[in-house]
């Protein structure tokens, strides 16, 4: 047992200055003065030998989306030090979240992929514990969604998850025909919505006629700000979003939006509750509270100022690449997912001596080491928005030089 006499014992062995440094003694005046200067931080991925880089591809999850402002840093590590109650968190940001997204209710989410499958599980469920947890075990249960045939790509997995069967349609005599005892949602997937032959408001329009619930996967479809809540606004009962891409919140984390009771519904199948389908979907305190910030942060920027300062990066990359002469440029915006300019550098190949992918490689091989995205053979594409400032004079620097180098 430690007594006071021992504790007192120890403290007078350490170095005087080592003693009040660790105590969290303030330290002023001349004696701080003669203080070594702090030891620099620990940099692990440079002791692991793990390649950073220049992010001139975009918010790909392979990539680790974005990088968080620092008060969104600042509000994780500060929170990291105190204890709270999780779904306490959760109500109080939830909330907040919800203010500010025009929705009824909102929870923070393992993801967006994890925000479809908790909302889908509280849709099916409701408050039913008996049937919380017998996910994915669909008896006497809805156990259809219905999803448009161009929509029905590879995140159609996250529904499944529950155990659901997609019902694919095209037109909406298809939805009328699918519609049945058994059909427990209608999803919508927005970055495909130019594909489809229903629209957004018409496909709220069938499930509120239905009595069905609708979901929207919106995942990367900020820019536009607006977005946060429009789907709110237009009636969709479920939206979802990712965390960690322009709005640079945690990648680890994304909401899940929409009505009260599917919300409170969805949360009963999330952490700290176990014996559920979401139980492997923990989301942290910190990473709640850093969505909330990084959200807070998104709606309140200048967006008008930061699109302007994007258009600044492109033209100086397409001015300098075009420097090599016999260069093309190009600048697009999708129209909804990565809202944002992309700038594609396309070279005449009886000038230059080079691939796009081997571009790519001495730009990653590079110091510092850059990623662009791959167009056609002779081409890369650019995206500038999560580009740290100055990185675009680097950026358009090195490809510049690899093109003179590869002149024929």
């Amino acid at each position: 047992m430690i007594t006071r006499r021992n504790l007192l014992k120890r403290l007078s062995a350490l170095p005087l200055i080592g003693g009040l440094v660790g105590s969290g003694i303030p330290l002023s005046g001349s004696f701080a003065e003669t203080l070594p200067e702090a030891v620099a931080k620990r940099d692990v991925l440079k002791e692991l030998g793990v390649r950073t880089f220049i992010n001139a591809a975009g918010t790909y999850t392979a990539m680790t989306a974005s990088l968080m402002p620092k008060e969104v840093m600042d509000t994780i590590v500060t929170s990291s030090q105190r204890f709270a109650m999780l779904d306490e968190v959760q109500d109080k940001v939830g909330a907040k979240i919800a203010e500010l997204c025009h929705a009824e209710a909102a929870t923070v989410t393992a993801g967006c992929w994890s925000a479809m499958v908790l909302g889908l599980a509280g849709v099916l469920t409701g408050t039913d514990r008996k049937k919380i947890s017998q996910l994915p075990n669909l008896e006497r249960m809805k156990n259809e969604v219905i999803v448009q045939k161009s929509h029905n790509v590879g995140y159609v997995h996250a529904l499944t998850n529950t155990g659901v069967t997609i019902i694919p349609v095209e037109t909406v005599a298809d939805v009328e025909k699918a519609i049945n005892s058994r059909t427990a949602m209608m999803w919508f997937l927005n970055y495909q919505a130019p594909d489809g032959q229903i629209q957004h408001e018409e496909w709220v329009a069938l499930g509120k006629k239905h009595n069905i619930p609708t979901m929207i996967d919106m995942a990367a479809d900020v820019p536009p700000v607006e977005n946060l809540w429009k789907y709110n606004d237009m009636g969709f009962d479920l939206v979802c979003v990712s965390g960690g891409k322009a709005m640079k919140g945690p990648q680890s984390a994304g909401i899940l939006m929409g009505r009260k009771d599917l919300i409170e519904a969805a949360r009963l199948s999330a952490p700290p509750r176990g014996g559920t389908i979401g139980r492997g979907m923990k989301v942290n305190k910190e990473e709640i509270l850093g969505m909330y910030v990084a959200l807070e942060m998104y709606i309140k920027k200048d967006h008008a100022k930061e699109w302007k300062s994007w258009e600044d990066k492109v033209f100086h990359i397409s001015e300098t690449a075009k420097k090599a002469g016999n260069i093309t440029t190009d600048v697009t915006v999708p129209p909804i997912a990565n809202h944002t300019p992309y700038l594609q550098i396309e070279w005449d190949k009886s000038y230059f001596n080079i691939t796009r992918q081997q571009l790519q490689e001495k730009l990653r091989a590079g110091n510092p080491s850059i990623e662009v995205m791959g167009s056609t053979d002779n081409s890369i594409s650019i995206t500038v928005f999560m580009l740290n400032p100055g990185e675009e004079k680097i950026v358009a620097k090195r490809i510049l030089e690899e093109l003179n180098a590869a002149k024929v």
